[in-house]
């Protein structure tokens, strides 16, 4: 029979799963705050440069987007995404933007993954910070 110190039992199994919530926690901020190589963080300057070229997508959802939105824009919520990807064509470059920058981020794993966009770029800071011409309804 073997006697096991109920002590040490728990004690390992207290290390073993505070090492799984640091790890969890490692994972969350990672993939909070590094940028994935597929998509290109740019500025206002680049993104005004660029956005008329390409498909301008606003993924905030309709509240926000009536309140003000970057002219020639697009509204696909984040929350429709996945039911409206035919609405987006892979062959044209993106731009995204939502209000800080999250949910366009989200929204380009989302473009990458399940409708095979390559050209993806997004709006430093969101439209939170932008600073060049709106339009509201």
């Amino acid at each position: 029979m073997i006697v096991v110190d109920k002590g040490v039992f728990f004690n390992k199994m207290e290390w073993i799963l505070w090492g799984i919530l640091l790890g969890f926690l490692v994972f969350i901020i990672v993939k909070r705050f590094v940028k994935p190589k597929y998509l290109t963080e740019l500025t206002q300057d680049e993104f005004i440069s660029g956005y008329r070229k390409a498909q301008l997508i606003d993924v905030r959802e309709p509240k926000e987007y009536n309140g003000g939105h970057i002219l020639g824009a697009r509204n696909i919520p984040m929350s429709q995404l996945r039911q409206r990807l035919n609405e987006v064509r892979p062959d044209q470059p993106v731009y995204l933007y939502c209000q800080s920058g999250a949910r366009s981020r989200q929204a380009a794993e989302i473009l990458k993954k399940k409708r095979g966009c390559e050209d993806l770029h997004h709006l430093k800071g969101g439209f939170k910070k932008w600073t060049g011409k709106i339009k509201k309804k």
